[in-house]
């Protein structure tokens, strides 16, 4: 589930031009992909939500039946508005799949939908994500203090691409891996036009730091995720991978393999205790906005914060909120009989929420020995202020743990005034300057 709510319509637009048959052929198979994600968004448009999972596998059949497609399209036009119009599309080959990326435009914003199909042309994978936008770097970066080389983190059928980012000179140096939050997250972990992640690693890696950032799992391997959906836990999308990455740079000759830390960021930050319990070797280790309570909680004082800021509750927000409660207590109520089935809630298995009920994460850090920066933006409202004490409740007798706060942060770490409100992550913005400072002088100390 992406933890900014953030979702879109599929759509695409192709013309055909041909001069011979033979070239038409082509021509046609290079189509085929993206006429079906037309035909495929023109449904959900109509509602004619049958036909639409009439075009599923039968993995995703059984993961999102009409009810539940019905209720991720109104979830979409309730957030985005109405569907407007198809503005883009791109068909990328990956193995025996065809991703297709659309450019969806909505009443109130526009988004990329990914859409995958299999050998047999059948939907294998749908996931939403905001619509990429060309990057400025901010004024704290120094493109030509560092270089970039294109990586793979792990091996087999779950690597994924990333990014390297090197200082200038010979090293070894010290070196960060960027963990995402919750959601089918870039290396860049983008949200509208923020690139946090990338932000991090140039502003970092302009002090001398290496960082290593890449694609999450969840999104380089949307098609084959659907097949772990009746075991899938934070283990596989997320940890697993985190660990990948601090091997890889331990094998890295401009690495210092003794000073390799880990930030997490969001759920990132929420699992960095866990990824510490499995890898001792690690140097240290950043929360960025750190989760303490159980997410299902989190999500419900998210959503009731937004509706709040309408100031007037409407009956159809007292609904949403009703569903929202309910799909909560049914969070609570699972059993560990329940943990081989299918049934999605919030868009995760049972075995997604069995796996994360009783993980109290600054207790768990508690037993780590590695030092330790826990940083907050003060004006974030879905990690809140109230994770933050705990962390410093808990950690604040360890001698190796340090804890900040930032009056104008969001959740993302850029500055702004008052409330945080949805719209907000729509504005162009990069990490504060002087959170990339207190992460680089800490990492170096």
């Amino acid at each position: 589930m992406n933890k900014h709510g953030l979702v879109a319509v599929l759509v695409s637009l192709v013309v055909a031009t041909a001069l011979s048959s033979a070239r038409q052929t082509d021509q046609a198979k290079k189509e085929g992909p993206a006429i079906a994600g037309k035909e495929f968004v023109e449904l959900l448009a109509k509602g004619e939500y049958a036909k639409a999972v009439a075009m599923f596998d039968s993995t995703m059949k059984s993961v999102m039946p009409e009810a539940k497609l019905k209720e991720t399209w109104e979830a979409v036009t309730a957030q985005v508005g109405a569907f407007k119009d198809m503005t883009g599309v791109k068909v990328q080959k990956y193995q025996a799949y065809d991703i297709v990326l659309v450019t969806c435009q909505c009443e109130r914003k526009t988004f990329d939908t990914k859409v995958v199909f299999n050998a047999a042309g059948r939907v294998a994978g749908l996931f939403f994500a905001e619509s990429a936008s060309e990057y400025k770097a901010p004024l704290y970066v120094n493109r030509g203090s560092f270089k970039e080389e294109e990586v793979i983190v792990g091996s087999g059928e779950w690597s994924l691409h990333g990014t390297l980012s090197i200082p200038s000179g010979d090293g070894p140096f010290p070196a960060l891996v960027l963990v995402h939050g919750s959601g089918p997250n870039d290396r860049d972990e983008t949200i509208g036009p923020n690139k946090p992640f990338r932000d991090l690693a140039w502003g970092l890696a302009s002090n001398g730091i290496a960082v290593l950032r890449y694609e999450k799992r969840t999104k380089e391997h949307a098609a084959g995720i659907v097949s772990l959906m009746n075991s899938l836990t934070v283990k596989e999308e997320t940890i697993d991978d985190a660990l990948a990455a601090v091997e890889l740079l331990r094998k890295t000759k401009v690495i210092d393999a003794h000073r390799i830390s880990v930030l997490g960021h969001s759920l990132g930050g929420m699992l960095v205790p866990r990824i510490g319990k499995l890898d001792a070797g690690i140097a240290a280790f950043v929360v960025l906005a750190g989760l303490t309570r159980p997410l299902e909680d989190a999500m419900l004082e998210q959503m009731t914060y937004i509706i709040g800021l309408k100031g007037k509750t409407s009956d159809a927000d007292k609904k949403q909120l009703e569903e929202i409660r309910t799909k909560v207590d049914k969070i609570k109520s699972l059993k560990a009989s329940d943990a081989r089935s299918s049934e999605l809630v919030f868009s995760a298995p049972p075995s997604y929420w069995l796996d994360l009920r009783g993980y109290d994460p600054p207790e768990t850090a508690r037993t780590l020995k590695q030092p330790m920066l826990v940083l907050q933006g003060e004006r974030d409202y879905q990690v809140t202020m109230k994770d933050f004490e705990r962390w410093k409740t808990t950690l604040g007798g360890k001698g190796n743990v340090e804890f900040k706060s930032y009056p104008k942060l969001n959740h993302l770490f850029i500055d702004g005034e008052g409330k945080s409100i949805p719209s907000e992550y729509e504005k162009v913005g990069h990490v504060a300057a002087y959170v990339i400072e207190d992460i680089a002088r800490w990492i170096k100390r």
